[in-house]
């Protein structure tokens, strides 16, 4: 059963990823302007993508603790 469950947010969470991808190309695409923000995407995903990668560069050493985390977690097999 756990492995089920397990199985279950892996699958969840490729995904998510494939969906932020899918939002970024349709943004690139479409997105136009300073507000490049696109209606039925709901918001400025590379602006929040961009926010996030400088807030962990802002964090020095702790910033890049977490992206080793994330790396290790989604390249999990």
């Amino acid at each position: 059963m756990l492995d089920k469950a397990v199985s279950f947010i892996k699958q969840l969470t490729e995904a998510g990823v494939a969906l932020i991808a899918l939002a970024i190309v349709v943004q690139i695409i479409f997105g136009t302007g300073v507000d490049s923000s696109i209606p039925f995407i709901g918001g400025d995903v590379i602006g929040t993508i961009t926010d996030i990668v400088g807030t962990l560069g802002a964090a020095g050493l702790v910033g890049l603790a977490a992206v080793a985390v994330l790396y290790s977690i989604f390249n999990r097999s």
